[in-house]
């Protein structure tokens, strides 16, 4: 189990340099990266200072884009597509730099990404060679159009190929990087040759691992994580050096928000990507362990070691240092005499150092508990969302039957739902922020906005769940419940605009996490 001390002293450290200010997530202009992975975006005004811009994309807008910069480069350097595919892979898709590289010295280029010099031939001469050829993989002979060479001349039986190649790209997952199958030799495979010699199945594959390797190379792409989505997003105002500063959460069109600076399948907000990490880790490694320990268990009073009681008497003993001391008052046992079972001392300094620093670690994971339980709750609570819809929903129809409303008059409760979900979510990770924030004035002024908003947002949950008696109480209600989403909106907005102030003003600092 990690020890919570060391999180009491996790300190924010800013890894980068540069500083950035509001200008910095407003702006719309265009990436500063290459053309290939940052085409002009369609950017929609930003709601809120804390928003990102983005665009979902389709598997056939990423194929046209990578087709789009393959016909460029194949035109510039001239040479064929998959040699212009084969350098742009190798140069991840900057074709600016690929340029540079080429135009100072063409060979060196072409032999760096893996392609033969332009003075080699780049494909297997159309004359074939006569006689029989022995396959140096699996010794049998066969007649020469049964086997395959690339430019580098290095010919194998084309079972022996096809054997290779499904194994590189079915069982290793291998597709941008194939190379020939002699030892040493660093020619890439090409695409028509793969395509030639293997299955449709195997083609499948190996297209979409080059698709999906593209994504992975893009600073500005990410794949959707939810399962069954095959979009792709595209933002270009969440480079690494802004994770610091912001928290990037996109919406892609199967309706599931994400958040794009590392992945995560949800929203995390306010919390940045790397404190996400840790609490995960943590969680995963303490929370049922903190629990049981609390419960079952106390430190040895010398050497800190967790004992568990199974029965016997008071007297123990510490495996590990051989302390004799009391389980009831955690004191040494030498100044216990004959009190076997009962113990009555409770002044004694030693037994209160003892109770002193056991109660010191248990506050540790008390603090540890207090959040965990906290965000368990909300995210407990959010895991209820479909049946708190279909509640709502219920509650809609009577409304109509009742008070005489269109469908549309009553998606106010809808709406109220969904602020009521979307400020659970922030909630949720407002407690783990909480756990790792230091004391000081901004942590109060955080703790504040995250009461006020939680209050807020019990109060609207009461709201949804009250009884229609009569018409004039849908009126009221209605009412009631529309002032309260709206207050519950604005709360969550506070809490998000001081949150992220404060971590463009640096107030989140070294020694305040």
């Amino acid at each position: 189990m990690s020890s919570d001390g060391d999180n009491d002293d996790f300190l924010y450290e800013d890894e980068y340099d540069d500083e950035f200010d509001q200008d910095d997530i407003d702006s719309t202009s265009e990436p500063d990266v290459y053309d290939a992975m940052s085409p002009a975006m369609e950017e929609a005004p930003q709601k809120k200072p804390y928003d990102v811009s983005w665009k979902v994309k389709t598997l056939q807008e990423i194929i046209d884009m990578q087709n789009k910069e393959i016909t460029k480069v194949q035109s510039l350097l001239e040479v064929p597509a998959s040699s212009a595919a084969i350098l742009l892979r190798h140069y991840v898709w900057n074709s600016e730099k690929l340029q540079e590289q080429f135009w100072n010295d063409p060979a060196q280029a072409l032999e760096a990404a893996g392609l033969s010099p332009p003075s080699s031939p780049t494909t297997h001469t159309s004359t074939q060679p006569t006689g029989v050829f022995e396959c140096p993989i699996c010794c049998m002979e066969y007649d020469y159009p049964s086997t395959y060479s690339m430019g580098c001349d290095h010919r194998f039986c084309k079972d022996c190929w096809i054997e290779y190649l499904s194994g590189k790209i079915k069982g290793e997952g291998e597709s941008a990087k194939i190379q020939c199958m002699e030892s040493g030799c660093k020619r890439i495979v090409r695409e028509e040759i793969i395509d030639d010699l293997v299955t449709h199945d195997i083609s499948k594959r190996y297209h979409n691992l080059l698709n999906a390797a593209f994504v992975a190379d893009s600073p500005t792409l990410r794949w959707c994580p939810h399962p069954n989505c095959e979009y792709i997003i595209e933002c270009s105002q969440a480079p690494t050096r802004m994770l610091n500063q912001l928290v990037p959460t996109v919406q892609c069109k199967c309706g599931d928000d994400l958040c794009f600076g590392c992945g995560y399948s949800a929203s995390h907000r306010p919390v940045l990507c790397r404190i996400v990490k840790l609490w995960e880790k943590k969680c995963a490694d303490d929370s049922e362990t903190a629990n049981w320990l609390q419960a079952n268990t106390k430190e040895c009073s010398k050497c800190q070691s967790t004992i568990e009681k199974n029965g016997g008497c008071n007297h123990m003993t510490c495996k590990k240092c051989k302390w004799e001391f009391c389980w009831v008052c955690m004191g040494p046992w030498s100044e216990h005499g004959t009190s076997w079972y009962q113990c009555n001392r409770f002044d004694e300094k030693s037994g209160i150092d003892a109770r002193d620093t056991q109660a010191k670690s248990r506050a540790s994971l008390e603090r540890y508990l207090h959040y965990f339980n906290r965000w368990a709750n909300h995210e407990h609570s959010a895991k209820l969302d479909a049946e708190f819809y279909q509640k709502t929903e219920k509650k809609m129809e009577q409304m109509q039957n009742s008070g005489n409303l269109s469908w549309i008059e009553v998606q106010f409760a809808k709406q109220a739902v969904d602020a009521v979900i979307k400020a659970r979510i922030t909630l949720k990770w407002s407690y783990c922020m909480a756990f790792y924030l230091k004391r000081n004035n901004m942590t109060e002024l955080f703790e504040d906005n995250q009461r006020d908003l939680e209050r807020a947002v019990e109060n609207l949950g009461y709201l949804l769940e009250q009884n229609i008696s009569d018409t004039d109480s849908i009126a009221k209600l209605r009412q009631d419940i529309t002032n309260q989403a709206a207050y519950v909106q604005k709360r969550h907005d506070i809490l998000m605009d001081d949150t992220l102030r404060g971590y463009l003003e640096v107030s989140y600092s070294a020694g305040d996490w």
